[in-house]
């Protein structure tokens, strides 16, 4: 009987040093996958730039403006596979709604109506350059799907909920899709553009770009466990503080605040933890 206790003891000493030692390993495979899907998503973001000229925008700014639906990590969604994953419209009015820019169907065309040539293929199909992604091994989720509320079914926040965003390597939500079938999904991937014209590093990128998107995440946890941590990058003081002079900067640079890639963009995954701005962040710049 003894003895018995003594293996039991044994064994489960083992399993303890065991289970952290599983975690840990399954964490490094994911932060190299990541680092993998940033490198694609890089080869992908210099694919468009050649194409059009420049990388998508990232703009978000305060309702009415119709950029209050529509942020930085939804518009790289679209550069990189399409408003609605079937490539990209070179005369894309950057709009949650897939409409053009006088609210026409002159671009992604949502309702496939626009048939000019009477062929019996929307037109809009043939215009289309990409995806410059694969679509098969790319994680694209709508928020509809994201930030769903449990009670209300409904997502609560200003972005859109049918458009899609991408999600990093750290696939521990599960999604329920309209078919029925559960998913795992990571945290949406931020994408922020810089802004060349500008020579301070608050006007070189502009954190709201995707503030919104991250609040809508934080609030989504809190709905799904009741509780949900702080993410450190929505630390307001001194107007973003953190972001700007700590965050992004490029602290090799001692002549003045700059940031890291100041001349194309930058992207975040939050890492292991689910949170933006902790030391676990996966990044394309000073990791």
């Amino acid at each position: 009987m003894i003895e018995l206790l003594i293996v039991l003891g044994i064994l489960a000493l083992l399993v303890g040093l065991l289970v952290p030692a599983v975690s840990a390993v399954r964490t490094i495979a994911k932060e190299t996958k990541q680092k993998a899907q940033f490198a694609t998503i890089e080869l992908a973001l210099a694919g468009f730039k050649n194409d059009h000229g420049d990388y998508p925008p990232s703009s978000w700014a305060v309702p009415p403006n119709l950029d209050a639906t529509y942020c930085g990590a939804q518009k790289l969604t679209e550069a990189l596979l399409g408003w609605d994953l079937l490539g990209f419209h070179p005369d894309s009015a950057w709009r949650s709604d897939g409409l053009d820019t006088l609210g026409g169907a002159a671009t992604y065309d949502p309702a496939k109506s626009r048939d000019l040539n009477g062929d019996g293929v929307p037109d809009t199909m043939t215009e289309r350059k990409g995806p410059y992604l694969e679509l098969a091994t790319t994680s694209a989720f709508k928020l509809r799907d994201l930030f769903r509320n449990n009670v209300t079914g409904t997502v609560t926040g200003p972005l859109a909920p049918e458009t899609y965003v991408l999600c990093d390597a750290f696939t521990d939500k599960k999604v329920r899709l309209p078919n029925g079938k559960i998913v795992k999904a990571g945290a949406p991937i931020l994408y922020y553009r810089a802004n060349t014209s500008q020579q301070i590093i608050r006007g070189r990128y502009n954190f709201q770009d995707n503030e919104v998107l991250i609040m809508m995440k934080e609030a989504a946890v809190a709905n799904t466990s009741g509780v949900s941590p702080m993410n450190p990058l929505l630390d307001n003081t001194n107007n973003y503080q953190y972001f700007y002079e700590e965050y992004i900067r490029d602290s090799k640079i001692e002549a003045r605040v700059w940031p890291y890639r100041p001349d194309s963009y930058i992207l975040i995954s939050a890492g292991a933890d689910g949170l933006y701005g902790t030391s676990d962040d996966i990044r394309n710049f000073g990791n």
